[in-house]
Parts: structure tokens; C-alpha cells; sequence
């Protein structure tokens, strides 16, 4: 399967999408939150939206009918509240498309169009959910209004895949050891990013650290910083900084130097220093929260060792019931 098809079969069999709706819950839902962001960005003449499932079934929005384009993603094919997003959505005439590792799964029941993709060391950035969710969002710009960074989408992806080896070198060796001691010292920090980068912000915080390494801590978006919580900020007290590549690099930046003059605990993850500032920059905004996940996947690791705590482990997740 791939995205130009796809997209193109969408378009013949239900005529102009009028709006798009993706819908997941955690990690799967963040992956998808760039492509929306994209399409926030890009589009003219149809909106999108990013909804965890369960409150797309609760509060279904009144637009989504037979013009709808509903994206879901669950990595196991099993959360429930994915299935039944995709049956509300089904149920109102619209077009889902699911994506999952995982073929056989209950989202991969034959109602819709489901995307099997691989998952797994070496595997293309543009054949999992990242990938993935920013080529149809970048392909149904192209068919029904025209892209002209739809090229740059696609070759954007593959520098993703040619830099992320040696950046995953370079942050282990850099800050991987650094971050697991200033996690030993804080028993909670405060991470900071912005624009789509905000939702590995997101995703730092609630899936690496809070689900997989039981860590606490709280994301904050740079602009808000400013609005409430800087009032917080004072020596002893962590701050990570994501430095995106992209447009909404000043705001980082401005909230980093505050913090340079008002905390003692700084840690930076600054994109530029890793090859980001390559990749097109008409596209690049999209693309770089996958060198962040990327990233955070390589801390957690390393925090993990320090504290011998796999990042597999879970005592609540898929073991109690609720």
C-alpha cells in the first residue's frame, strides 16, 4: 500500500474530503499529530482535527458524514476505543483508514482499509505511523489543491533515515549519561517544546518517561511558558529543553533564555546539532518530531539503565483491569 493510491482511491470513490479527522490514543495518537499539524498548516479549503478515539465516540463532531477522511492508528490493532472510533465514523458514512502492526488484530476486521506497516530497528521512516500519517496528509494536499513541497515530503524522509543513525550516536554519548544523573537527582522536571515538535513534548513526557519509566514529570509548550508557569521557575529545578529546526525555533529560544538566567538545570536536545537543519524546510516543521521520538527513545534507554527499569515493563498497562 502506499499513500498516492490510497488517497487517489479515496478521492474517486467519495468525490472532494471536506474534512479529516485522525483519531488514536497515546503513542499512536501522537504519531499522528504532525500530519494534522500539516494539514492545520496547509490546507485551504478542508480542515483536520487529532481526537483521542474514546472522546471522538463521546462527542462525535457534527461534521464528520459522508466527506470525512478518518485516519486511526493502534500499534496492537486491539484498543478498544480505536475499533469503536472507527465504527462511529464508519456508522456516520465516512472513509476510515486504519493503520497497526499488527495483521488479524480486531481493527483489521475488513470494515475499512487497514494498513499493516512494519515495525522494528531499520525499518523506513515513511512505512510507520510517522511516515505514514505525513504522506497521506501531504498527498491529499497534492490531489485535490495542489503541494508543492509534496517532493520535499518525500525526500525529507528519507534524510530522516540517513541522520538518525549518527544522531542516536551522539545523544547516547552526549547527554544520555547526564540525563539519566539529572534523573537520579530529580525525582520530577519540566520539558519544554513547541509547534508539531510539541507532540514528542507530549510524548516524552506521558509515554517515554511517565509509562515507561514510571519518572514523573510535565510538559509545557514554550509559548505558554510565559503565560503561568516560568512563575515556577527557580534554581534546583530541571528544565529539558527541545531546540526544534524549524519556524517555531524562537520560541524555544526565548524560553531558553530565561531559563538560562533563572534555573541551574538546563539540559538541551537542540535539533540543529544533529542534522536537522538538512532537511527542506518547507517540510521540516513536520518531519523533525520524528528525530525527537527518536531521541527520546535513546534517554529513556539510557535512564533505564541507570535505574534498571525496562522500558517494556508496565504494572497497570494491559494487567488490571480498567
Amino acid at each position: 500500500m502506499n499513500a498516492h493510491d490510497l488517497v487517489q482511491e479515496i478521492i474517486e470513490r467519495k468525490g472532494k474530503i471536506e474534512n479529516v479527522f485522525w483519531i488514536a490514543c497515546g503513542g499512536s495518537m501522537i504519531d499522528l499529530m504532525p500530519a494534522n499539524e500539516l494539514l492545520k498548516r496547509e490546507a485551504t479549503t478542508f480542515t483536520s482535527t487529532v481526537y483521542t478515539a474514546r472522546e471522538f465516540c463521546l462527542m462525535a463532531p457534527k461534521s464528520l458524514g459522508e466527506k470525512s477522511l478518518v485516519i486511526a492508528c493502534s500499534h496492537s490493532g486491539n484498543t478498544q476505543e480505536v475499533v469503536d472510533g472507527c465504527e462511529t465514523a464508519l456508522a456516520a458514512g465516512a472513509e476510515v483508514v486504519a493503520l497497526t502492526d499488527c495483521e488479524g488484530s480486531k481493527i483489521d476486521n475488513g470494515k475499512w482499509t487497514t494498513w499493516v506497516y512494519p515495525w522494528g530497528e531499520g525499518v523506513p521512516q515513511a512505512e510507520v505511523p510517522q511516515g505514514i500519517g505525513a504522506l497521506i496528509a501531504a498527498e491529499l494536499l497534492d490531489q485535490q489543491e495542489g503541494y508543492e513541497a509534496l517532493a520535499d515530503m518525500y525526500e525529507g524522509l528519507k534524510q530522516m533515515d540517513a541522520l538518525l543513525p549518527a544522531a542516536r550516536e551522539k545523544v547516547n554519548a552526549e547527554l544520555g549519561a547526564r540525563f539519566a544523573e539529572l534523573c537520579q537527582q530529580h525525582k520530577f522536571f519540566y520539558i519544554l517544546g513547541s509547534g508539531p515538535n510539541f507532540s514528542q513534548t507530549y510524548a516524552m513526557a506521558i509515554c517515554s518517561l511517565m509509562e515507561m519509566q514510571w519518572q514523573h514529570c510535565c510538559y509545557i509548550h514554550s509559548g505558554e511558558y510565559f503565560h503561568g508557569p516560568f512563575e515556577a521557575t527557580e534554581p534546583g529545578v530541571f528544565y529539558f529543553v527541545q531546540l526544534g529546526a524549524g519556524e517555531c525555533r524562537p520560541m524555544e529560544e526565548r524560553a531558553l533564555a530565561f531559563l538560562n538566567t533563572h534555573t541551574d538545570t538546563v539540559m538541551v536536545l537542540d535539533a540543529l546539532e544533529y542534522g536537522v537543519g538538512e532537511v527542506p524546510a518547507s517540510v521540516r516543521s513536520f518531519l523533525e518530531p520524528i528525530f525527537f521520538y527518536n531521541m527520546s527513545c535513546e534517554l529513556r534507554a539510557a535512564r533505564g539503565k541507570v535505574f534498571d527499569h525496562s522500558p517494556e515493563v508496565r504494572r497497570y498497562m494491559g494487567i488490571e483491569q480498567y
